[in-house]
């Protein structure tokens, strides 16, 4: 679950990230209650969740809008 958090949490940042962002964040926090092995990733999928989320915000007030603009 950590590495998929990281994974999910990667890929949010460029793609999807209202729905990815949240995904990661769940999986990440699941991950470090259940004791994985892996808490560097669980970490960073945790940070790259909540990066996600700050980036979506910050598209929504520069460009009113809830997706990506090219």
């Amino acid at each position: 679950m950590a590495v998929a958090s990281f994974v999910l949490g990667l890929v949010g940042l460029l793609v999807l990230n209202v729905f990815l962002g949240p995904i990661a964040i769940v999986l990440a926090s699941t991950a470090l209650i259940r004791g994985t092995a892996r808490r560097g990733r669980a970490f960073l999928g945790l940070g790259l969740g909540v990066a996600d989320l700050v980036v979506l915000v910050a598209l929504m007030h520069f460009d009113s809008t809830v997706s990506w603009s090219f």
